[in-house]
């Protein structure tokens, strides 16, 4: 007798359908672990893990692969810079170069921090040149620095001064003891052929009782020992001090410079003559005679490098 509801010859309806619909999902789902013990026995876990794993997709790799990424270096210097334009600069400094990149956009304050890092050199006692001295509150695209750029720092470290300027304080209060000793340097026969020529008309003004820094063009029309004109060019950027006739011009080291000494010309005390030591004994010093008095001790202390203090 045929069960109620369905007709001899009919099948139930939904009966194969849904075991062929259970057969064409049940691959769709890989097994895990525990279901494939359950159907295949312990002996094919493996296996069918194995083969599991090697099914499941690669990882979609992000946009902006890491890896891809760290292969390329616009070389800069670590910890600053990101997203900014650097310029390649050549710092010089006590006879060293420094090859470095530095943000456009920084400052010449921030670029004297960057030296000190380099250099062990304090801000404070840093001079930086480029086309003259470098604001500290300007940019370096303000003032115009391209890349190659040549940057000269001029300045001494604190241990450096110690060591290099007490000696030359200790030689500056030994000449000073021994000049006392001595007559007038402008009464001695040497001194006087070159000063009985008169003051030259072309020297530069004297401003008596005044101290004024270095003028920024050279110091002029004045003689030397051997009554010939001579000026002198202080050339910071370079640490030189450049004594300059019609021959020739003599390109000092400040540092080779041993000593200045100075004495105001009788009867005309808002001049002086200055000597500047080269050697170990009196007979190394180069005279100058007729300098302004206002800048007497500018010179002494550019020189012997105090002026690095300020």
């Amino acid at each position: 007798m045929a069960a109620a509801g369905a007709p001899d010859g009919m099948e139930e309806p939904g009966m194969d359908t849904e075991a062929e619909t259970v057969a064409t999902e049940a691959p769709a789902r890989p097994l895990n672990c525990v279901e494939a013990e359950v159907a295949a026995g312990p002996a094919a876990v493996e296996d069918s893990c194995a083969a599991r794993g090697s099914l499941q997709p690669a990882p979609a790799q992000p946009p902006g692969d890491p890896a891809a990424q760290a292969s390329v270096s616009n070389g800069e210097d670590a910890g600053g810079g990101a997203g900014r334009e650097l310029v390649d600069l050549k710092i010089i400094w006590n006879k060293t170069k420094h090859d470095v990149k530095f943000p456009l956009d920084s400052t010449g304050s921030e670029l004297k921090q960057k030296i000190h890092s380099i250099t062990g050199l304090p801000p404070a006692m840093q001079k930086v040149m480029y086309k003259g001295l470098v604001p500290e509150d300007k940019t370096l695209r303000e003032i115009k620095v391209t890349s190659g750029a040549k940057i000269m720092v001029v300045g001494s470290t604190i241990n450096d001064v110690l060591a290099v300027n007490t000696p030359k304080d200790a030689a500056q209060q030994d000449a000073k003891a021994e000049e006392n000793k001595k007559e007038p340097l402008c009464r001695q026969k040497q001194h006087r052929k070159v000063l009985d020529k008169g003051k030259p008309e072309d020297v530069m003004p004297s401003v008596k009782g005044a101290q004024e820094r270095l003028p920024t063009v050279p110091l002029s029309g004045m003689y030397n020992k051997s009554g010939g004109k001579v000026r002198l060019t202080f050339k910071l950027e370079q640490d030189q001090l450049w004594i300059g006739t019609k021959e020739r011009t003599e390109k000092l080291p400040m540092g080779s410079i041993k000593n200045v000494v100075s004495e105001p010309i009788e009867g005309h005390e808002d001049y002086h003559m200055m000597a500047f030591q080269l050697g170990p004994t009196e007979a190394s010093y180069y005279w100058v005679y007729w300098v302004p008095t206002q800048y007497v001790d500018a010179i002494k202390d550019t020189v012997l490098g105090k002026w690095q203090y300020f």
